[in-house]
């Protein structure tokens, strides 16, 4: 059953890791350009709607093989802009990974709000 409690919790944690993926995409002092603020948001945004998207599955899997599979999922649209810069779009996907386990560990056990699709 889909409680609002794991939404919440996962949907805050996913807010965080946004800030905190877009304050270290922006932190860059080597880049020949700065960090637009279309993409700072676009950062937030998709490392927010992991966290909501993690609280709403239902699916069958461990907490870490969830944030795992999650965390790539949600994190390949970002990478589409990328792909001529297949370095920066694997760090994307690894820090979605490690977002996405994050988010699980914190809402899973550290706050034990059990997926819908577990009992």
């Amino acid at each position: 059953m889909l409680t609002a409690k794991r939404v919440v919790i996962a949907t805050i944690c996913g807010f965080v890791f946004g800030i905190v993926c877009m304050l270290l995409a922006s932190s860059n002092p080597d880049s020949t350009a700065p960090i637009t603020t279309t993409l700072k948001w676009a950062i937030i945004i998709s490392r927010t709607m992991l966290g909501f998207t993690i609280g709403i599955s239902a699916l069958r899997l461990s907490w870490w093989l969830h944030g795992i599979v999650l965390g790539i999922i949600t994190s390949i649209p970002m990478t589409i802009p990328l792909f001529d810069r297949i370095g920066i779009a694997l760090g994307t996907v690894v820090m979605g990974i490690i977002y996405g386990v994050l988010t699980e560990l914190i809402t899973t056990v550290l706050f034990k709000a059990k997926s819908a699709g577990r009992s």
